[in-house]
This record gives structure tokens, C-alpha cells and sequence, in this order.
């Protein structure tokens, strides 16, 4: 009965060739399994290998297992079962099974005139030479507001000739309860 390792931190340079006459030491391997990446091609880190007899994968695991490969050290061990999933399921934490969401940059919402963006944007005209792309919808319309709250005080003085008192509570002491006065003689 054949038995297939699972062997990890494989170095992304590492060919086939190369895992199939390093464990060739032990036995020779009946079959080596490199998976790539779908989108990119390239080595996924890991690889499978299997053996013909029970014993050679041991002694595989026994002498592989922790020991460096192109500068790296080797994770060997029998590799488990493969867990059966729903077609198109991920695993947990994974990406959401289905087709994925497209975004559109252009916003598609009429604005408060009734008209979207690109209809204000054709309906400005062309643009004077030398002039900016400036749309009216990236100006203000009028000046920005600024509204104050509370009281502004003159720095200079007040002009009015109020006297202004301001609690000072850093400076300012509680008045002494009458219990606490030292008393007169």
C-alpha cells in the first residue's frame, strides 16, 4: 500500500528533479506532486511525495523531517486525508464562494438636479485653451460659513467697558468653612 508525505517549506526554487533525487536516499519515490498557484504559476511552498512501501516513507519522515534543503528546513510528515467540501466552498477564513462583486467608480445615482455627473460633464461645453478641468460639482457653490459659538473676547481689551470676570481655577481657593478659621484672641 502506497503512502503519500506531505513535505513543507519547500524554497520556491526547488524543481521536481531536484526533491525526487533528495529522497532517493531513503527509496525511490513513486510519485512527487508540486502544486502551483492558479493565478500566478508559482510554486505554492509544499509538495507531496509518495512511496511504495510503508517503510520507506517512514524512514523518510525519520530522516527528513527538520533536516535543511537548499537552505531551508524541511517539514515531513504523513500527509492526512483530504476533507470532502461542497463544490465551490472554501475553507474557513477563506474567500466567500460565488463569483466576485464588481465596483464601479462612476457613480450611477442621479444627482439632486435629476442628471448624473457624466450629463453635467457634457453639458458644460468645451474647455477654454489653457483653462483647468474644474466641474461645477467640485466648487462650492458660495462662500463656506463659518459659524461661532460661545463668547469672543477682545485680546487687546474690551471696547465695551464691561468688566469681564473670569474664574480662574487654578488660582482660585475655596473660601475657608467657618470651622476651619483660627480663632481671634
Amino acid at each position: 500500500m502506497s503512502v503519500r508525505l506531505f513535505v513543507g517549506n519547500l524554497p520556491y526554487g526547488a524543481g521536481e528533479a531536484e526533491l525526487r533525487e533528495y529522497f532517493a536516499a531513503v527509496g525511490q519515490p513513486s510519485q512527487i506532486i508540486m502544486p502551483v498557484d492558479r493565478e500566478t504559476g508559482r510554486p505554492r511552498g509544499f509538495a507531496f511525495v509518495e512511496y511504495a512501501d510503508r517503510t520507506m516513507a517512514e524512514e523518510a519522515i525519520r530522516r527528513f523531517d527538520s533536516q535543511p534543503f537548499k537552505g531551508r528546513p524541511l517539514a515531513v510528515s504523513e500527509a492526512r486525508p483530504r476533507e470532502e467540501r461542497a463544490p465551490g466552498a472554501r475553507p474557513p477564513g477563506g474567500a466567500p464562494a460565488g463569483p466576485r462583486p464588481t465596483r464601479s467608480f462612476e457613480s450611477s445615482a442621479p444627482s439632486p438636479a435629476g442628471r448624473g455627473t457624466q450629463a453635467r460633464r457634457e453639458s458644460a461645453g468645451p474647455l477654454r485653451r489653457g483653462a483647468k478641468k474644474q466641474w461645477a460639482e467640485e466648487k462650492p457653490k458660495r462662500p463656506i460659513q463659518v459659524r461661532t459659538t460661545g463668547r469672543i473676547y477682545n485680546v487687546e481689551g474690551d471696547d465695551s467697558g464691561e468688566d469681564v470676570e473670569i474664574d480662574n481655577f487654578a488660582t482660585s481657593l475655596d473660601p475657608p468653612a467657618k470651622d476651619d478659621e483660627p480663632e481671634k484672641e
